[in-house]
């Protein structure tokens, strides 16, 4: 296993309206000094079958999709986000009912399986800055 941890802030929003708005995600992804290996965002999609959470799971499946391309799967990871839902279902202590992001749950679902040490944590919002504001400039059309 990689000694290193690995931390990954993720956000993601639905404007103007939720649902059915424009889903779009951000994420962050910093080594244990701090530096920079990655910061992405984007747009999850657009109209009836969007929602906050297919872009807070759009957000974490673009992450660990990337760590993945990287070779990363064995390291130690933690992912924080200020989404109670994407943490406590991720980590095992909230079940799946159903909603619009099932799909996406899913697809983190099958993602997650493939790190042998990955924890999720939920943050407070203040502490989630740099990640929701690459969301906000996903939605005003600023995507990295």
């Amino acid at each position: 296993m990689d000694l290193r941890m690995i931390v990954v802030h993720i956000d993601g929003l639905c404007e103007p309206v939720n649902p059915a708005g424009t889903a779009t995600f951000g994420y962050v992804i910093k080594d244990d000094s701090g530096s920079i290996l990655a910061r992405r965002s984007g747009i999850a999609g657009k109209g009836p079958a969007m929602s906050n959470n297919v872009a807070e799971y759009a957000a974490l499946c673009e992450a660990l999709e990337f760590l993945l391309k990287k070779r990363r799967e064995n390291s130690s990871i933690e992912v924080r986000g200020d989404s109670a839902l994407v943490m406590n279902q991720m980590g095992g202590r909230w079940k799946f009912r159903k909603g619009l992001y099932r799909e996406k749950y899913q697809e983190a679902a099958r993602l997650r399986a493939q790190f042998t040490d990955l924890r999720f944590l939920w943050i407070p919002r203040e502490e989630n800055e740099e990640a929701d504001e690459l969301s906000r400039e996903a939605y005003e059309g600023k995507s990295s």
